[in-house]
């Protein structure tokens, strides 16, 4: 299966408690923080929620 990376590029300051907690469960702390994640149904959907915030490289 396909490997993603998450990068968090902007703030999550002043975000819904939704997306906060997408973040938080991607493992995404602090700006510039990476995480790589195998690109399943969920993985893909919780980005999606969030995808103004990061940024997803395939690899």
């Amino acid at each position: 299966m396909a490997k993603v990376r998450v990068t968090l590029i902007k703030s999550k300051i002043d975000r819904t408690k939704a997306q906060k907690m997408v973040l938080e469960s991607l493992g995404l702390n602090k700006m510039g923080s990476s995480v790589e994640k195998e690109a399943t149904p969920q993985i893909l959907g919780m980005v999606n929620k969030v995808s103004h915030l990061v940024k997803t490289e395939e690899i």
